[in-house]
Formats: structure tokens, sequence, C-alpha cells
């Protein structure tokens, strides 16, 4: 048995029991027994229904967690800005592909083929402040730019989330500074690099 947990606030044992509930998610998929999330969460399994109606409700609070964009914007908004621009570019491509793996894999383990909530508004502003904050690491970049800096982190992101799933890149992942090259740089030798 346990040992019996700190008193909580409902909202602060809620928190935690998600926290708690998500790596077991990518492991055991919906299936995962209240008894795993209880041990990880150091409660009793009677617990989780004291702040939780089912294991269902905690199932998908944590599944909407997984999704919103706020660590992603924290760690976009850390990148350096003194770095150079393809520096940052890897950074941010590093970042994307990380959380697209960590989705990729909870999608797979628990059945889903889309995120949850795409079309509330309030997920719908979380992902444009994530896109703002994106688009800001390149802004200064902009009078070198040929696209303008949103168009930028678009098809970073694009690149980075086909390259990342192993079904779309036939099993062969895109490293990050595969992807940022593509981006910049391009594949084909200009005319004069050709002649040269």
């Amino acid at each position: 048995m346990p040992p019996r947990a700190a008193p909580m606030a409902p909202d602060e044992r809620r928190a935690a029991l998600i926290d708690a509930t998500l790596p077991l998610l990518t492991e055991h998929g919906r299936a995962v027994p209240t008894r795993l999330i209880a041990e990880a969460a150091g409660v009793a399994e009677g617990t989780i229904f004291r702040v939780f109606d089912s294991k269902e409700e905690l199932v998908e609070a944590a599944l909407a967690k997984a999704f919103e964009p706020g660590r992603m914007i924290e760690d976009v908004l850390a990148i350096d800005p003194d770095l150079p621009l393809r520096d940052r570019a890897i950074v941010l491509v590093t970042l994307l592909q990380d959380r697209f793996r960590e989705m990729f894999a909870l999608m797979h383990a628990v059945g889903m083929v889309g995120p949850p909530d795409r079309h509330r508004a309030e997920h719908m502003d979380r992902i444009r402040e994530s896109f703002a904050a994106m688009t800001a690491v390149f802004e200064p970049d902009q009078p070198e730019l040929m696209v303008p800096a949103g168009q930028l982190v678009q098809l970073l992101r694009l690149l980075t989330f086909s390259g990342s799933h192993p079904k779309f890149s036939n099993g062969e992942v895109l490293t990050p500074a595969e992807i940022v090259d593509t981006v910049l740089y391009g594949v084909v030798r200009r005319p004069a690099e050709v002649t040269a």
C-alpha cells in the first residue's frame, strides 16, 4: 500500500495525476490501469476518482495537456537571439522534431488520428501564440530572407513534420540540419556554381 499522499488542493491533485498519466499513455495506451497511474502519482487508487469522474476523463485531460503548446512556446522564447540564422533554425527544428515525435508516439499508442480539441478557440489562440513566437525568432533576419519570416516558419514546420514521421520519410527521418539546409539553401546548385 503506497504511503498516504500529501494533502493537495483538488486542482493541484488533478494536475499531478495528469502529469503522472502522460508517460504511461505512451507506454500502455488507453488501457493503462488506474493502479499504475496511482503508483506513478504516489496516491491510492481511489484518490483518482475523487478528482476525476472516470479513468476516461483523466485520459482525455492528459491528452489535452499533451497537445497544449505551452512548453513549446517557453522553449522557443528561450532560443538565443544572438545565434546565427542557421543555428537558430536548427534549434527550432530540433524542438519541433522532438515535439512531433512525442505526439506521433502518443497518438499511435492511444489510437488517435489527429490532435484533440483542434477547433476550440482557446487551443487555436495558443497555436497562434506558438506560431508568433517561432516567427519572432526570424524577424531580425527579414532583410536577408526572400520570403516573410512567417513563411519560413511554415516551411520549416511542414518539412519537419513530414521528415520526422517514419512512414512519411520511408524510415529515413531527416536530421534538423538536413531540414534547415533544404529550406534555407535548397538542393540544386545555382547556375554560377555549376559552371564555376
